[in-house]
């Protein structure tokens, strides 16, 4: 067996793969995954939480596909495809989970937007239709990314174009984790003023309802954190030395000590995110969270109901809606209600005033 770090002649992970990580990391996501539909189903969260259960069903088949590979079945074959198409599809279904999770916590981030909408430093609705289109676009290039740069027998230009379209995608994924974390920390400190800092709160009330929105607010933290972990790492790991030559261990020695030590992957890679997956199981919001959106946190820390209205888009819309990330045929009619609702809130601040001005 080859020393760690030391690379194995034509190789499609440059190492011998670990055998017992994998499949490890398969059962883990696997537990994660079964109890992430159970959660959906028993919360009725599929809409809020569902990329949750679909990314850990990913990131099973990707690391149930390296265990068997890592099985003495990890060296690319001139005979046959079938090494190199387990590698791509491996790595693609590991890679592309993460700008998911990260759309996931816009999708939370935005549903405590609905559910405090005094606070929101913007309207709930567009939160998704946003960051949806910059996370479309992050996905887009990660996958095809990952796809050119994961193909060892692909040519020097091709694996190339790979590398830089991965480290574009990791650029935006890291700008749109800093504007989430502006996003949810005005967000924040605006609902400690108004709850717990002397606001018209009532300190009673808000006890017993804000904290659900707190402990969300502190899990997307704790989840944002471990995403930009992993990014910082796959960024310094493509800046280095990546270029690939399986035939050749003097180029393979000279690999980014990131790409010839499996440890790094399996700490930045795949623990962060199966923390994050547990993280969500843990703290899942369809456990804090009202099930109807159309209750809402009112300004003395009470949960209200607002007006309904019908979605009265047609399934295909629906569907459409879901596959463009929010971007295409959004319900317009709930952006209506968020802007109604927030300009009774406006008027529920000015009446006392204009109360005050008339008596005088």
């Amino acid at each position: 067996m080859a020393e760690p770090g030391e690379p194995v002649l034509w190789s499609l992970y440059v190492y011998a793969p670990n055998k017992a990580a994998p499949l490890f990391f398969a059962i883990a996501y696997g537990l994660s995954a079964i109890f992430h539909i159970w959660q959906c189903y028993r919360y009725k969260a599929w809409h809020l939480i569902g990329l949750h259960p679909f990314c850990a069903v990913l990131f099973t088949a990707g690391y149930a596909l390296r265990g068997y590979q890592a099985q003495d079945n990890y060296l690319f074959l001139l005979y046959t495809k079938e090494p190199l198409i387990i590698f791509i599809l491996s790595q693609v279904f590991i890679y592309i989970c993460p700008p998911l999770l990260e759309l996931a916590n816009y999708h939370i981030l935005g549903r405590l937007f609905y559910y405090a909408p005094h606070c929101a430093p913007l309207p709930a609705n567009r939160v998704l239709a946003t960051f949806g289109g910059l996370m479309a676009l992050v996905e887009a290039l990660n996958a095809v990314g990952v796809a050119l740069a994961a193909n060892p027998s692909g040519q020097p230009v091709t694996q190339s174009l790979g590398k830089n379209l991965t480290i574009a995608a990791i650029a935006i994924q890291v700008i749109v984790i800093v504007i989430f974390v502006c996003l949810a920390g005005l967000f924040h400190a605006r609902f400690k003023f108004k709850f717990f800092a002397g606001g018209s709160g009532d300190r009673s009330n808000a006890n017993s309802k804000t904290s659900v929105v707190r402990t969300l607010l502190f899990a997307l933290y704790a989840s944002m954190a471990l995403i930009f972990a992993r990014c910082v790492f796959r960024l310094v790991e493509h800046t280095g030395h990546t270029k690939l030559d399986l035939n050749d261990l003097d180029v393979q020695r000279g690999l980014s000590p990131l790409l010839r030590y499996e440890a790094y992957f399996l700490v930045f890679e795949s623990s962060l995110m199966l923390v994050n997956s547990w993280l969500w199981n843990v703290w899942h919001p369809g456990r804090f969270l009202p099930r109807d959106i159309h209750v809402f946190l009112g300004e003395d820390g009470v949960e209200v109901e607002g007006d309904r209205h019908e979605d009265s888009r047609p399934l295909l819309a629906k569907t459409a809606h879901v596959l463009t990330f929010g971007i295409l045929f959004r319900d317009k009619s709930r952006g209506r209600a968020h802007q109604y609702r927030g300009m009774q809130h406006e008027m529920s601040d000015c009446a006392p005033a204009t109360a005050s001005g008339q008596s005088a």
